[in-house]
């Protein structure tokens, strides 16, 4: 299959390791992985703070970049930027009047999908040949758990790593109060709601945390950082493109 990449520009700016994990991952699986260098941000971050107007040409250029060549699906380590690009996009485009747009943004945003979405129900695949061995806790993330219903497919995922022993995460649905602009914007909130996560990724006795989204790990491998609770935020796509092999040279 040939997949087209959507790094991100959180990965791209801040944590590279989860799309070149992802990429890694999925040529391991036989797949041809293409990146499409015209894309920038999805324009997530402008809708979520009602920026609607600033979003359009971020929607225009993610449409044109992904109809410059062909893939069979697009994937993204990130569940916020994929609910950005199927429940966003054709609205965003819409409200401007530009209804054409929107028809395009639709037909791409059919055919992407977050990591998890892609290995279980696109490509079928649960054992992906991963190998990590250490104690990880699971933390689904909003979008990925509240708007792409992911379930559990990551769970399922992780289930599979050889190595690795899952451990529950106490109260998982929680947000752990990033939100993107609501950490900034409703500070005091959103640092009490990450304490709460934090207390119970400490208790769940887990040497990782791991998620779908590195804005969320970032927020809460931050927290953690802070305590000096040893505890280490790894980003799903790394844990499944873990390999024996690259294990014993580390």
């Amino acid at each position: 299959m040939r997949i087209a990449l959507f790094a991100t520009c959180l990965a791209d700016a801040l944590f590279p390791q989860a799309a070149t994990a992802t990429v890694r991952l999925l040529e391991r699986l036989g797949h041809d992985v293409v990146f499409l260098a015209g894309q920038t941000c999805c324009g997530q971050m402008h809708v979520n703070t009602g920026y609607l107007a600033e979003a359009v040409p971020l929607v225009r250029n993610h449409v044109a970049a992904f109809e410059g060549e062909s893939w069979d699906a697009a994937v993204a380590p990130s569940g916020s930027c994929v609910g950005s690009v199927r429940h966003q996009h054709a609205m965003v485009a819409r409200r401007a009047g530009d209804d054409g747009l929107a028809a395009r943004a639709a037909a791409i945003a059919a055919r992407t999908y977050e990591l998890s979405e892609l290995l279980v129900d696109v490509l079928g695949v649960t054992d992906v040949g991963a190998y990590y061995p250490h104690r990880v806790t699971y933390h689904p993330t909003c979008h990925s758990l509240r708007m792409l219903r992911v379930g559990d497919k990551p769970l399922r995922l992780l289930r599979a790593v050889r190595g690795l022993t899952l451990l529950e995460l106490p109260a998982a649905e929680s947000c752990c109060g990033f939100g993107g602009t609501f950490a900034l914007k409703n500070s005091d909130v959103s640092t009490a709601m990450l304490a709460d996560k934090m207390s119970t990724v400490q208790r769940s006795g887990a040497e990782v945390c791991t998620a779908g989204d590195s804005s969320c790990l970032m927020h809460i491998g931050g927290g953690l950082s802070r305590l000096r609770s040893g505890i280490r935020t790894v980003h799903l796509a790394e844990i499944l493109a873990a390999t024996e092999q690259e294990v014993a040279r580390s």
